[in-house]
C-alpha cells in the first residue's frame, strides 16, 4: 500500500510539473504565432487524444509519464503547407525561438515561486533549531556549542527552522569552509560560533553531516517510562506494564529512554536483566531483545514505547508564516537560492568535492512524494516547489537535447550570424544525448543502490 501511495503522488507530482512546464512552452510558441501540431504529456503509445483549436492541435497523454514535449510545425522535421511557413519555429527570428525554448523551464520556476508563496501564506510547520549538547572533542564543542543554544543565523542568513540550519550547513560543508553561526543561548545573551568543516569527508555528506560536527537537535530528555507495550512482545513476556519506570539495564543505571533505547538496540538476541519501578516497588526482569533489520544492521527491540511529554515537544515546534505581499520576496528569494545551490552541488559533483552518490532518480523522487504527501499537503506543495525548481535548473543545463543546449544553439546563431551546419547540431545531439542517458543511468543505479542498502 506505501508503495501504491509512491507511485500515485509521483504521478501526480510530475503529472503537474511537466504539464507546467510545456503548458509555458506552448504559450510562447502562441504568442510567437508558431503553430502548434501537438502538445504531449508523457511519451510512447496515446493512452487518450484529442483535437482542440483552429488549428486542430493534438492533445495527448501518452503511456510513459516521464516527461512530455511540444511538436511545432518546423521544415527542418517535417514537409510544412505552403500557407504555414511563416508560423513554422525554423522562420521565426532567433529571439523569439529563444523565448519558446526559454519559456519551459520559466514555467516550472514562476509555478515553484506560487508555491512558495502559498507555503509562506499559510504557514508551515518547522522545529525551532534549538541545539544539543555537543559530544565531547566535536567541531561543535571546541566552538563553544551549549545545550539549548538557539541557532539564529549562519554566515548572516537568518533562519528559523531546522529545515534551513541543515540547508545552508550543506552548503557550506560542501566547500569545506567555515561556519559562522549566529546563536541565543538559554539564558537570552547573542554569541557567535566559528566551526570548522575542513574534517568532514566526501563521503560524510552522504550521511548526517551535522551530527558528525556535532550539531544536533535539542530534544527534550523523556524520562524512561512505559507508556505502552506490544502483546506477546519480550517486554510483555517479562512481565513490563504501562506506567513502569526503567530504573537499570545491564548493570547500567538509566536517567533517560535514549540510554535505554542504545543498550536494548545494540543487544539483539542476548538477554538483559532490567530493574523496574512498578507500584513504589523494585522487581528484576529479563528480557531477550528481538532482532530487527535497520539498514544493513541488526538492532534489538523489546516492544514498549515511553511516555512522551507533548506539551515539551511542541514548545520546540513553529509555523513559519508572513503576510501576502511579505511572501512574494520570500518566494522568489527561496527559488534562486534554490536555483543556486542545486548549480552549486552539480558543480561540486563534476569538481570531486561531493559524492555523485547524491544524485536521485525516479525511484528517490517516488519515494520523497510518498512520504511529503502522507505528511500533510502543504509538505507536498513545498515537495513540487523544490522539483519544480530541480526540473527548471536541470533544463536549462548546455546539454544539446535539453533546453539549455538549444538555447546554447540559437546564441551560436546570434554570435555566427548563421545557424549552425545540420552536422554540428547531429553530433551535439548524439553527445547530448548520451551524455543524458549516462546521467539517467547513473541515477537510476543510485536509487537500487539506496533500496538495496536501506
Amino acid at each position: 500500500m506505501e508503495i501504491l501511495k509512491s507511485i500515485v503522488a509521483f504521478l501526480v507530482a510530475i503529472g503537474i510539473l511537466v504539464t507546467i512546464h510545456e503548458l509555458g512552452h506552448y504559450w510562447a510558441a502562441r504568442l510567437c504565432g508558431v503553430k502548434v501540431i501537438r502538445f504531449s504529456i508523457g511519451f510512447g503509445r496515446p493512452l487518450w487524444m484529442r483535437k482542440f483549436g483552429a488549428d486542430q492541435t493534438e492533445w495527448v497523454v501518452a503511456a510513459l509519464p516521464l516527461g512530455g514535449f511540444v511538436k511545432m510545425a518546423d521544415e527542418r522535421d517535417d514537409v510544412v503547407d505552403e500557407r504555414d511557413r511563416g508560423r513554422a519555429f525554423n522562420n521565426k527570428p532567433v529571439w523569439q525561438r529563444m523565448i519558446i525554448i526559454a519559456a519551459g523551464p520559466a514555467a516550472n520556476f514562476v509555478l515553484a515561486a506560487l508555491l512558495y508563496w502559498m507555503v509562506f501564506v499559510i504557514g508551515a510547520p518547522g522545529a525551532l533549531p534549538f541545539v544539543a549538547a555537543p559530544p565531547v572533542g566535536s567541531p561543535a564543542a571546541a566552538a563553544g556549542f551549549l545545550a539549548y543554544d538557539k541557532v539564529t543565523a549562519i554566515d548572516g542568513k537568518d533562519v528559523k527552522t531546522w529545515g534551513e540550519v541543515r540547508l545552508l550547513l550543506l552548503d557550506r560543508a560542501a566547500a569545506r569552509g567555515t561556519a559562522v553561526i549566529e546563536v541565543q543561548t538559554r539564558d537570552g545573551r547573542v554569541g557567535k560560533r566559528e566551526v570548522p568543516m575542513a574534517s568532514l569527508e566526501k563521503a560524510d555528506l552522504d550521511r548526517d553531516f551535522a551530527a558528525k560536527l556535532g550539531i544536533r537537535p535539542y530534544r527534550p530528555p523523556i524520562a524512561p517510562v512505559v507508556e505502552t507495550v506490544a502483546p506477546d512482545g519480550p517486554a510483555a513476556q517479562a512481565g513490563l506494564k504501562p506506567g513502569d519506570r526503567i530504573v537499570a539495564a545491564a548493570g547500567m543505571p538509566i536517567a533517560e529512554w535514549t540510554q535505554l533505547v542504545g543498550i536494548v538496540s545494540a543487544s539483539p538476541g542476548k538477554a538483559l536483566k532490567l530493574i523496574v519501578e512498578s507500584g513504589g516497588e523494585t522487581f528484576d526482569a529479563e528480557v531477550i531483545p528481538k532482532p530487527v533489520i535497520d539498514g544493513n544492521r541488526s538492532i534489538g527491540r523489546i516492544g514498549i514505547a515511553p511516555k512522551i511529554d507533548r506539551a515539551a515537544n511542541e514548545a520546540l515546534v513553529t509555523i513559519v508564516r508572513y503576510g501576502p505581499v511579505e511572501s512574494v520576496p520570500k518566494a522568489v528569494g527561496n527559488v534562486w537560492d534554490m536555483s543556486v545551490f542545486s548549480l552549486t552541488m552539480l558543480g561540486r559533483m563534476i569538481t570531486g568535492d561531493v559524492s555523485w552518490k547524491n544524485l536521485s532518480g525516479p525511484i528517490t523522487i517516488a519515494d520523497y512524494a510518498g512520504q511529503s504527501a502522507k505528511l500533510g499537503w502543504l509538505q507536498f506543495v513545498s515537495f513540487l516547489a523544490l522539483i519544480s525548481v530541480s526540473i527548471g535548473v536541470l533544463n536549462l543545463l548546455p546539454i544539446p537535447v535539453l533546453d539549455g543546449g538549444q538555447l546554447l544553439y540559437h546564441i551560436a546563431e546570434l554570435i555566427k550570424g548563421s545557424p549552425l551546419s545540420e552536422q554540428a547540431m547531429e553530433i551535439g545531439q548524439r553527445v547530448g544525448f548520451a551524455l543524458l542517458i549516462g546521467l539517467s543511468a547513473f541515477a537510476f543505479y543510485n536509487d537500487i543502490y539506496r533500496l538495496v542498502s536501506g
